[in-house]
């Protein structure tokens, strides 16, 4: 049986935030069909640190595996990117070690397939090596959104999505597969480029619906004297950050008596700045997200920007939880609004909505009820992952034996 390279652009382990789930699930389903060999970054030392026990929970199926921490500055990669005439994306990630690293990998091993996880982790993979492309999100559209919304970094924001659009489709070109994580981003992105013979589509996300149950045995968190509405996310991510502070000044005011969660990991001196007592709670991170969903009476997704699938819906929906989003944070998610879920737009709209939910306990715990079933019917990763074997040339009949 032929090899697998996987490279990813952050260590798929622990699977505690969006990039890390989806990777994790693909590099295990990747692990039934063959040996592994894995190429990753990692944010810091600590985070380079979980190699182990990604290690261990493939129970011997990882080969060979590259984690290195990206010590690359901001700084130092926009003064190569603006040299070489590159993205930024691209430059800070680029690196000897891991081109070294690939390269040795494919020479010494029967490796069928390099899978490579964000588009920045292409520039490792030589030519003649067959890819499979999981883009996950079209990443120049992201900076195009950014660029629209003005301030001193729109010409930066502009010249970061044409560079990387370009990018993204000398990838797509030679890529035997390009995967996205919905049908909306496949569809976004076959209409920005001419492949009038590649194969462009989704790979869905799923969700652990053993993990993220409401029958599962989670201390919930402190309840305050009234409604508890929670968001989740890391705090560092500017999308998130937009949305919270968006929420904090636009929505909250219009929902008295209610307490506002802020739950997430790094939260920046602008989130931080957010709290206040009785009012708004900046957690930091926390030992398990789930006992902030026990305990909320909704859980809200106001993102004004936001790309693919947001797993933070995902998972309050398979704990049972209503959920307000915005149409940023429900595109790409096969769920009935008003039934599933509520979508709301506005600041006025999405405090109405919630103030209704708050009011009428019986519809919340309906929409809730049909948020888990929908979860259940829909979104387990082995049905989500199913075309993997496929696309890295498994027949149907050996993968599924």
């Amino acid at each position: 049986m032929s090899d697998i390279l996987v490279l990813a652009h952050r260590i798929p382990f622990p699977p505690d935030r969006g990039d890390k789930i989806r990777s994790w699930h693909i590099l295990k389903e990747l692990a039934r069909h063959g040996t592994v060999h894995l190429a990753a970054f990692a944010d810091d030392e600590a985070d380079a640190a979980h190699l182990p026990a990604l290690r261990a929970a493939l129970d011997g199926r990882l080969g060979e595996a590259h984690v290195e921490v990206r010590r690359t500055g901001r700084a130092a990669a926009a003064a190569r990117a603006l040299v070489q005439g590159k993205p930024l994306s691209l430059t800070l990630f680029d690196s000897k070690a891991m081109h070294g690293f690939v390269a040795r990998i494919l020479s010494d091993h029967p490796v069928s397939t390099v899978f490579a996880f964000s588009g920045q982790m292409a520039q490792f993979v030589p030519k003649r090596a067959r890819l499979v492309m999981d883009f996950v999100d079209v990443d120049s559209a992201k900076f195009e959104a950014y660029a629209a919304r003005g301030g001193v970094l729109a010409p930066l924001y502009r010249r970061e999505a044409r560079r990387l659009a370009a990018f993204e489709r000398a990838t797509a070109a030679r890529a035997s597969a390009s995967l996205f994580v919905s049908d909306a981003e496949a569809a976004l992105f076959r209409s920005r480029v001419d492949l009038r013979h590649g194969d462009v589509r989704a790979l869905h996300n799923g969700v652990d619906l053993d993990f993220y149950d409401p029958a599962a045995a989670v201390p919930a968190a402190p309840r305050p004297d009234g409604p508890l509405i929670v968001f989740t996310g890391q705090m560092d991510y500017a999308p998130n950050v937009d949305a919270v502070g968006w929420f904090a000044e636009e929505v909250l005011p219009a929902v008295p008596g209610a307490t506002f969660a802020i739950v997430g990991r790094n939260p920046t001196p602008a989130v931080q700045r957010l709290a206040e007592p009785g009012r708004i709670e900046v957690t930091g991170a926390v030992p398990d997200t789930r006992s902030w969903l026990v305990s909320a009476d909704l859980v809200v997704a106001p993102l004004r920007i936001a790309r693919g699938v947001q797993n933070k819906v995902l998972e309050a929906m398979a704990m049972g939880r209503p959920v307000v989003a915005s149409p940023a944070a429900f595109e790409g998610i096969d769920a009935a609004p008003g039934r599933d879920l509520i979508v709301a737009e506005s600041a006025a709209e999405q405090a109405r909505e919630i103030r209704l939910l708050l009011a009428d306990p019986v519809r919340a715990a309906t929409i809730a009820a049909a948020a888990r079933r929908r979860m259940e019917d829909a979104y387990r990763w082995d049905v989500r992952l199913a075309p993997l074997a496929g696309l890295i040339g498994i027949p149907q009949r050996q993968a599924a034996a």
